[in-house]
């Protein structure tokens, strides 16, 4: 069996970080993720998603993401089933993070007051353009020759 959910959204309010009665971090929250596809109106349909994170992934999200913010999640979709304040018999589908990324831009997230760790690996700047090679720049059609039959090709 395969149970492997990924998911990238907006947080629809601040993450809420609570701890178990053991001390063990837990965090949830919910993303909006729009559908690949447009109603007969032509609106997007969006999908408003319950996600809980545990231990660091908890305490991550709780202290680098907030309302509004794009997040990337990896992990598995979970149901289970509880009792209402009325007794009524209830199932809730939430996804278990096992991860939880960050998909836009530093300089993105700086605008809106919410700063990222310095991270090295979260460097999202454009690499610099290889150079041209100098015999590139300079050649001309006179620099080939033809090839005589197609019996010589390698290939």
């Amino acid at each position: 069996m395969y149970n492997k959910a990924i998911l990238i959204g907006r947080l629809t309010a601040d993450p809420e970080l609570k701890q178990t009665p053991n001390g063990v971090s837990v965090c949830s929250f919910s993303i909006a993720c729009d559908r690949a596809f447009s109603g007969r109106n032509g609106e997007r349909q969006t999908d408003f998603i319950n996600i809980v994170t545990w231990r660091q992934q908890a305490e991550f999200v709780s202290k680098y993401f907030s309302k509004g913010r794009l997040i990337g999640i990896d992990g598995s979709i979970q149901t289970r089933n509880y009792e209402d304040k009325n007794g009524n018999k209830r199932t809730a589908v939430e996804v278990v993070a096992d991860r939880a990324f960050f998909v836009d831009s530093k300089n993105s997230a700086q605008g809106s007051g919410s700063s990222y760790p310095s991270n090295p690996g979260n460097n999202f700047s454009r690499p610099a353009a290889p150079a041209e090679p100098a015999s590139y720049s300079s050649g001309s059609f006179g620099d080939f020759s033809e090839i005589d039959g197609e019996d010589d090709l390698p290939f």
